[in-house]
């Protein structure tokens, strides 16, 4: 198998929602929590939306012999004092459960970590989905050295 991490462009926003809708029903399914509103024909038209206004950067995992997109991997740029600036913030990262285990995952992060250096970021954060369910998924960000920073991620509703 010979993976190719590329930069999503806007033809890409259906394959990459419909993606990131496995990815949200996979933790639905494990939480057995409504966490998301999954509205897959609004979320294509999002994907497309942020990644023409330059706000979501995408990159994608192809599988160069099946044409097959295996995963993804989106980030936003955000800004803060604490963070010394300018920073990225992993919003999702999926890949489909056929090529785990092929360190997809890994490639993926290394090409957002190498876009966060590119654009001058001091650091790439990112929410892992509810634990213990999730405990794998930490696991993996800590091999890719992320640390656990504590704190719970909230929210409210508007």
């Amino acid at each position: 198998m010979d993976i190719e991490i590329q930069e999503a462009v806007p033809g890409d926003a259906d394959t990459i929602a419909l993606m990131a809708k496995s990815l949200l029903e996979e933790i639905t399914g494990a939480t057995g929590g409504k966490h998301f509103n999954i509205d897959l024909p609004e979320m294509s038209r999002r994907c497309k939306r942020f990644l023409e206004d330059d706000i979501y950067v995408v990159f994608k995992a192809l599988d160069t012999e099946s044409e097959a997109l295996t995963g993804f991997i989106s980030l936003c740029e955000s800004h803060s004092l604490y963070a010394e600036g300018s920073f990225g913030i992993i919003q999702e990262l999926y890949v489909d459960k056929g090529y785990r285990e092929h360190r997809i995952g890994a490639m993926l992060v290394n090409r957002a970590m190498e876009h966060g250096t590119g654009r001058g970021w001091k650091r790439l954060e990112v929410a892992t989905p509810p634990l213990p369910h999730f405990d794998r998924t930490v696991k993996f960000y800590e091999r890719q050295n992320f640390e656990v920073t504590g704190g719970k991620k909230m929210r409210v509703i508007l």
